[in-house]
């Protein structure tokens, strides 16, 4: 009789097989089912836990290397390029002897030409002021229009450039503003605005004021480097862009 465990008997044949097959070896009669499992001492698999769906949230991509939050990397400032194109042309136009400022658009007091004050702070007769207005024509225009899109920069330019040299006229007949410190400032001032506005809001963009502050300051102390530049127009500028800053932060570009 054979120790239980150790041997199978075959019920077709009566052979004793091996437990650990399921067909007899000797007559093809099925045994068992399926043969039982080896215990090679492994330590005993803890019970699979089962698997729960976990609902994903939607979140925002990380921030490239070059981009600043709320303003869009890939669009290039055209309107801003172009408005800092105009300034130069006109110095190169100037430049020929062909033309003078008056012929591009300088007013004069008690001019009734209306488009001589959207003219005016495109005119510059000194490099050191049309260099310290069109670079920040060129650093708040971008990031505006980065914002915005390209009509933002052009409408704040032009009204801020224009209200200032109107300003500057009314109130000091005796001196005529050239140059875009208004425009200049107004630009600066509006983007401001919308910065702090922002901050306001709970979005914190990390921009450095302290640089910002600086430029303003230079801005306003260009008077007194160059007889073209109207601390009224500048001043002016500025209070026209911080005030059209306000309607412009509830805006946000797609």
């Amino acid at each position: 009789m054979s120790e239980p465990g150790l041997f199978v008997v075959c019920k077709n044949c009566g052979s004793e097989v091996s437990p650990y097959v399921t067909e007899c070896p000797y007559c093809g009669q099925r045994v068992r089912k399926r043969a039982p499992r080896l215990d090679r001492g492994d330590a005993p698999e803890e019970p699979r836990k089962r698997r729960t769906r976990t609902r994903r949230v939607p979140s925002l991509g990380r921030i490239r290397r070059d981009e600043i939050p709320g303003i869009a990397p890939d669009t290039r400032p055209y309107a801003t390029m172009v408005l800092i194109a105009l300034c130069i042309a006109a110095n190169i136009a100037i430049a020929t002897d062909q033309v003078s400022y008056f012929d591009l658009g300088a007013i004069l007091p008690g001019s009734e030409q209306v488009w001589r004050y959207f003219a005016t702070p495109f005119l510059h007769a000194n490099a050191g002021y049309e260099l310290v207005t069109l670079g920040t024509v060129a650093i708040f225009g971008t990031h505006l229009e980065r914002r915005f899109g390209p009509v933002v920069p052009v409408v704040l330019f032009l009204a801020c450039g224009a209200v200032g040299v109107y300003a500057g006229i009314q109130l000091n007949d005796s001196h005529i503003p050239l140059g875009a410190n208004g425009a200049a400032l107004g630009l600066l001032c509006a983007w401001l605005v919308d910065d702090r506005l922002a901050g306001r809001r709970g979005e914190d963009r990390g921009n450095d004021l302290i640089g910002v502050i600086v430029i303003a300051v230079v801005l306003l102390l260009l008077p007194l480097m160059t007889s073209q530049a109207s601390a009224i127009a500048g001043v002016t500028g500025g209070l026209v862009g911080a005030a059209l800053g306000v309607p412009l932060s509830a805006f946000v570009r797609r």
